[in-house]
């Protein structure tokens, strides 16, 4: 156990920041494929997971996630590696407590939306869901992570199922559903679909993905008020309006639908993300995080907002050392730096 405790001895403390968006991330520095987003690099290049892990501790991120998402059965299936689905998933976790034991950080294994879930046939595709989340959360368990976050669940029935495996297995529980759209895909407000997982015994409530964080916030507002227990808001640091809500839905007039790969012009500042972890914390949410497209300057940022100072804090930025902003210009330099400045 952590010097610090387990997730739910630290959300009684203050909030807790999570920093996920490896895939995206990693696609960007080349270790993965846009489309199917298999975490096949745990396997092929885990150093680079490694580094993406450190990077993130550095920049004060509480939890080191376990790169699982989608590394479910179905998911390696597409891409012919599903002979590689345990030794995928016990590696991701071993990769995150390496890094994790570097500080003081918690790990956490990850299952998400599987595609499989059929609300209309919620017998027999619940079945299938089950027995890839025992398979994952199993191993998972196994290796010895603190606790499990479902993630981006797009139906209350799917979260159910997540809630039911992970409680099963006696380990506190994170469920955020996706929120492209207004609500799940089985028809309930997100904050009915999350009043319904804290009252089945879910530890932390709320979104992640799919929303950037001025059109995240009014629905955790509304989670918020309707739950008691912890919330959790993880947006995509990407700059969504009430126009395009969603990630998805951004479009760049020159090249059409921006999501999954042409998203950069929308790119949320590091100010951006630090104004989202206050306004986040005000509301009181406990644990707090960004989701795709995240980079470390945006957990830097997020966690020196929230009053802290982190390893890569060393490094934040110094404007006054500018040799053209900063206040400390040599007189020689001045004439030539003029236009410049304008």
């Amino acid at each position: 156990m952590s010097e610090k405790g387990g997730i739910l001895e630290r959300l009684e403390v203050g909030p807790v920041l999570a920093a996920e968006g490896y895939l995206f991330e990693l696609e960007r520095r080349g270790y993965l494929q846009a489309g199917p987003y298999v975490p096949e690099v745990v396997l092929d290049h885990p150093e680079a997971v490694t580094q993406l892990h450190r990077e993130f501790l550095r920049a004060g991120s509480d939890v080191m996630l376990a790169l699982t998402y989608y590394a479910h059965r179905d998911k390696l299936k597409t891409i012919g590696r599903e002979g590689d689905l345990e030794t995928l998933n016990r590696q991701a976790v071993r990769l995150a407590r390496e890094v994790a034991e570097e500080g003081d950080a918690l790990v956490a294994g990850d299952i998400s939306n599987t595609w499989v879930y059929d609300h209309r046939d919620p017998e027999t595709s619940g079945q299938v869901v089950r027995a890839m989340y025992e398979e994952q959360i199993g191993w998972a368990a196994d290796e010895g992570i603190d606790f499990i976050v479902a993630e981006t669940l797009d139906y209350v029935g799917e979260a159910l199922i997540a809630l039911e495996v992970i409680q099963a297995f006696g380990l506190p529980s994170v469920i955020n559903f996706g929120s492209v759209h207004a609500v799940t895909k089985d028809g309930y407000t997100f904050e009915e679909a999350c009043k319904i997982m804290e009252d089945q015994g879910a530890d932390v409530v709320g979104l992640n993905c799919s929303r950037g964080p001025a059109t995240i916030l009014p629905l955790v507002a509304k989670i918020r008020e309707r739950v008691s227990g912890h919330v959790a808001a993880l947006p995509v640091p990407y700059r969504t309006t009430e126009e395009e809500p969603s990630f998805t839905a951004l479009r760049d007039g020159e090249h059409g639908r921006a999501f999954p790969i042409g998203l950069d012009p929308f790119t949320s500042t590091r100010f951006d993300m630090a104004d989202f972890a206050v306004q986040a914390r005000d509301l009181g949410v406990g644990y707090i995080g960004i989701c795709c497209g995240a980079a470390p300057h945006h957990v830097r940022a997020m966690a020196e907002a929230l009053g802290r100072n982190v390893p890569a804090s060393r490094y934040s930025p110094d404007m006054s050392l500018h040799p053209a902003l900063g206040t400390g210009v040599r007189e020689r330099d001045k004439p030539y730096l003029e236009d410049w400045k304008d």
